[in-house]
């Protein structure tokens, strides 16, 4: 019998009342200076605690994390405190939420680094452009490759970071490797050309994943703690020679670690508007016998196309990302098949309240 999109079911020891999740979604509205989240943040989260799960958007582990200007982190005292009345609203709200845990790697400028290069696994540019500090457009530089023995005090962050989030109230943390972000540099050989234990072979470009998962697990129980990747992404300049045999081995051994989910993005999510996807590869079909545990799938979905992946299987719940953008309470109008409210793209990143938290909830949405 296969599962609705409505259903409840168990991440870990933690039950949900649904299948919708809210995807994690980068904003740039913490407060300035310092990176911290504050009530305007917690009022958002709480809107959307209708929500199967909240994942928060993606907060750098360390300074060093840092690639957009605006965006929260989870390393400083000042940044817990802030975290603990969102997660607080949200609880309060009658929601679930799990922090995303981010380094960008090269997706960074040297502003936000007094003046440094960003790392990465190899000293290979973006061909796109990156934002800096000052919230300006500029040419990609190119990055520091990492030395070996650096790897280490990364992960040491994201425990750190993990450890954090617990102590500011987030139920449990997703950990980011997909979209071009550190963790999938080190996966992708388009962007690994190490030499060392951390490149060359699909084990090897694996293990600093592994490591951090492993790391983070050992403060986090393993039931909370999800991994997001992107096997088919091209954002951010990315690509693998073989990436259904890369993500096999990384599903394949999450699946070991008896993880509370995995979450694969599907590559429509970054098509250009009107553009044909059909012929895109459906990532979730093509991974989920690779995956033991909870799967859950992101990227352009509608109700029918939700309906039809946890009917066929290929998923077991779905996250939804700009239409909780413009939608608060998403979960309840999909239930209750209700029309949706457009999100506006030109207020997506930074601003105040206006397309933040002045999206109204339909009239007639029910319990999901």
């Amino acid at each position: 019998m296969t599962a609705s999109l409505f259903d409840p079911i168990t991440i870990g020891d933690l039950s949900l009342p649904n299948r919708v999740i809210m995807a994690p979604l980068t904003r740039m509205r913490s407060k300035q200076p310092g990176n911290i989240p504050w009530a305007l943040n917690a009022t958002y989260y709480a809107q959307r605690a209708g929500a199967g799960l909240i994942i928060s958007e993606a907060s750098q582990i360390s300074q060093q994390g840092q690639g957009y200007p605006g965006t929260p982190g989870i390393h400083s005292p000042e940044q817990v405190s802030g975290w603990k009345d969102v997660t607080k609203a949200v609880h309060e709200a009658g929601g679930r939420i799990f922090m995303q845990l981010w380094h960008v790697g090269r997706v960074s400028h040297t502003s936000f680094h007094s003046g440094q290069p960003p790392v990465a696994p190899s000293a290979i540019a973006l061909t796109e452009q990156v934002m800096t500090a000052e919230w300006k457009m500029a040419a990609a530089e190119t990055p520091r490759a990492l030395e070996t023995a650096e790897i280490a005090g990364i992960v040491a962050d994201y425990v750190a970071a993990a450890k954090n989030a617990l102590e500011a109230g987030f139920d449990g943390v997703e950990i980011h490797a997909a979209n071009g972000y550190l963790l999938d540099q080190f996966l992708q050989d388009g962007t690994n050309k190490r030499d060392d234990v951390y490149g060359g072979s699909i084990e090897n470009r694996a293990r600093f994943l592994l490591e951090v998962v492993d790391a983070v697990t050992a403060v986090v129980p393993s039931g909370r703690v999800g991994v997001r990747l992107s096997p088919y992404g091209t954002f951010n300049s990315m690509s693998d020679s073989d990436p259904v045999a890369l993500f096999s081995h990384v599903l394949r051994e999450l699946s070991k670690r008896k993880l509370g989910y995995a979450h694969l993005v599907e590559p429509r999510w970054s098509a250009e508007a009107g553009a044909d996807t059909s012929k895109l590869p459906q990532t979730a079909k093509i991974f989920r016998e690779a995956y033991a545990g909870v799967l859950i799938t992101a990227g352009g979905y509608d109700r029918e196309s939700a309906l039809a992946a946890l009917a066929n299987g290929s998923a077991d719940a779905v996250a939804f990302g700009r239409y909780y953008i413009s939608n608060p309470d998403l979960a309840q109008r999909l239930a209750a098949d209700l029309p949706l409210t457009p999100y506006n793209r030109a207020t997506f990143y930074g601003g105040t309240e206006k397309g933040y938290t002045d999206y109204a909830v339909a009239d007639k949405a029910v319990a999901a």
